[in-house]
């Protein structure tokens, strides 16, 4: 039986709704895949260029859309089942059992749980600024006390001043992007290591959250995951995304690792069901091709690597990134040139105060830098 426009929409509900609007679905991608051809009046073949949220331009690949349209037979179903298939999926792709996995819609649930389990108005949040902002969103929610430490000169988490903020007073979470959003820096695991020793030295009782969303772009030879330094340490707990290289941001799929008792304090401030059947079926797909992810960061270091060389050879300083995205110091107000790009047709990243004349730019297909570097251009020439 032919599936509907329609029909397909309504089996992936809401939370899978933008499949149908994303990137991941253009043209070339709805001619190769038949099933999902009826589709192409709404694949976002047009408007603004992209390049304010970190995605990843190319989508998911063609065997993660098969998975996700094969699950559709249980779309009357809720997801507990799939759900628990990818956890222990995700598990066993890092040497753990599937009580070691917390699942969230998206990192940004992980990241919201671990802010409602361990804080309180007592035990603040420690964070750094700039960085990814949603744990500060939630604490602020809950009225939880935050103490912003500012990233160093080189743009780098200030992890020496972050361990000391940890005990004045108790924090009950630290917040460790790395690497670091917007900054696009990264810390060696040993840096990491120093850091977990110098802020449970100085309040035992804090959690250290950190947020691998970038992990896998990461180049740098001193890097490396800290999810295995989770089985000795139940302060700590490790985040992980699908909404990056995977291509996967419109089907919100993320996941901490923890040791099993500290799991088990933020399971209950999760939704359940978070995880949608396409979602599941997607994740686990995207898992089992890693020959796709490995073509997927080629591309964006190519495109990465001309972005650089563009704004470079106008005199403009981009700093190190070891991301899908660079702050470029433009040397001009940030905001004013967001506004210019856009008008012009392209999407860059909101400014940040402590950085008003950096702005941060998402990478992009090479197609898509092309097009928007000749904007950048008409925009920094007349400004």
């Amino acid at each position: 039986m032919p599936l509907s426009r329609r029909g397909f929409l309504r089996g992936l509900g809401a939370g899978g709704a933008g499949l149908a609007l994303s990137p991941a679905l253009s043209a070339r991608e709805l001619q190769a895949f038949p099933a999902l051809s009826t589709l192409a009046p709404l694949a976002r073949s047009t408007g603004p260029i992209q390049l304010d949220r970190n995605e990843n331009p190319n989508g998911p690949g063609r065997h993660v859309l098969e998975a996700i349209q094969a699950a559709f037979g249980d779309a009357s179903r809720y997801p507990d089942d799939p759900e628990e298939e990818l956890r222990k999926a995700i598990a066993a792709s890092h040497g753990l059992t599937p009580d070691w996995v917390l699942m969230g819609c998206g990192s940004t649930e992980i990241l919201r749980v671990a802010v409602m389990a361990f804080c309180r108005g007592d035990r603040p949040l420690v964070t750094a600024a700039p960085t990814f902002e949603e744990p500060v969103r939630m604490a602020g929610t809950f009225k939880v006390p935050v103490a912003e430490v500012m990233v160093g000169r080189d743009m780098g988490l200030d992890l020496e001043a972050m361990a000391r903020a940890a005990a004045q007073p108790p924090a009950g979470l630290v917040f460790c992007c790395n690497p670091n959003n917007p900054t696009a820096t990264v810390h060696g695991l040993a840096a990491i290591r120093d850091f977990l020793a110098r802020t449970h030295a100085a309040s035992p009782e804090t959690t250290v959250l950190v947020d691998e969303a970038y992990h896998d772009f990461v180049e740098m030879p001193s890097y490396a995951t800290a999810i295995p330094l989770v089985k000795e340490d139940p302060r700590l707990v490790v985040s992980r995304t699908f909404s990056k290289v995977y291509g996967l941001a419109g089907f919100r799929v993320g996941y901490a690792v923890a040791r099993p008792e500290t799991i088990a304090t933020m399971r209950p401030w999760r939704v359940g069901n978070g995880i949608n059947l396409g979602a599941a079926a997607g994740a686990v797909a995207a898992m089992g091709a890693p020959a796709h992810i490995k073509a997927e960061l080629a591309k964006s270091r190519e495109s990465k690597a001309f972005t650089r060389k563009f704004f470079e050879g106008l005199g403009y300083r981009v700093e190190p990134s070891e991301t899908n995205f660079v702050m470029v110091n433009i040397r001009r107000d940030s905001k004013e040139f967001k506004d210019a790009c856009l008008a012009r047709g392209v999407m860059v990243g909101r400014q940040f105060p402590q950085f008003k004349q950096h702005t941060r730019i998402s990478i992009g297909s090479m197609e898509e830098m092309e097009r928007a570097t000749n904007i950048f251009r008409g925009v920094l020439a007349a400004s």
